[in-house]
């Protein structure tokens, strides 16, 4: 895993994660990025902001004008009840609308706290330790899952949430955000879905796929 870094950090340039944010911006940012693209997630927070004056406006409001404001984010009719569900619970546990309690919580109970909010899972709640509270966290999305898939790190098959579980005690914790940010990127770019380019592969020599694929290729 090391050597893995290593490279993606020498082909990359620096691993640092994408943004630092507020914790509640960060939960509402990633749960709009579910089954889209970042570009078109930032644009449907971007939207919603600018749409409602503040969150207190977004839960007041029918969930189908708050479904209009993410329309650009993807399954804006279901995102738009579930971000609603979770303004209010957070509302009802902070008595306002703000999570920067979370700052003063350890990472086991912060995740503890973000996990039993309305649709929150694993990956979502390893996002907002990550990106906003600046803790040592793996969270799994579609690409980070194949990859490791691939270098052999958890099993084929493996569920999303159960690779969260595994690769959190496998990866040494200095080592989860930049390797999440690294395995993204690789996975974006080059350990497609389909056909990997392992040709271009900065870890070929260490993935047990990579020589596979190019076999059956030739």
């Amino acid at each position: 895993m090391r050597a893995v870094a290593r490279r993606l950090e020498r082909h990359f340039g620096e691993l640092e994660p994408p943004r630092r944010s507020d914790p509640l911006d960060e939960l509402i940012l990633t749960v709009l990025s579910q089954h889209t693209s970042d570009l078109n997630a930032e644009r449907a927070f971007a939207s919603l902001r600018a749409t409602f004056d503040d969150w207190a406006a977004v839960v007041g409001a029918p969930a189908t004008g708050v479904a209009d404001a993410i329309r650009s984010g993807g399954l804006a009719n279901t995102k738009a009840p579930r971000i609603q569900a979770i303004l209010r619970e957070i509302a009802r546990r902070e008595g306002r609308y703000d999570l920067s309690r979370l700052r003063e919580m350890g990472d086991a109970q912060a995740a503890e706290y973000l996990t039993t909010l309305p649709g929150i899972g694993p990956k979502t709640a390893a996002v907002v330790l990550a990106f906003a509270l600046e803790r040592n966290a793996f969270p799994v999305d579609t690409h980070v899952h194949r990859v490791t898939t691939r270098l052999g790190w958890v099993p084929p098959k493996t569920t999303a949430e159960r690779a969260h579980q595994l690769l959190a005690t496998l990866i040494p914790p200095e080592l989860q955000v930049p390797l999440h940010v690294g395995l993204i990127r690789l996975g974006r770019e080059v350990c497609k879905a389909g056909r990997p380019r392992c040709e271009d592969c900065p870890i070929f020599t260490l993935c047990p796929t990579g020589p596979v694929v190019l076999s059956q290729a030739g």
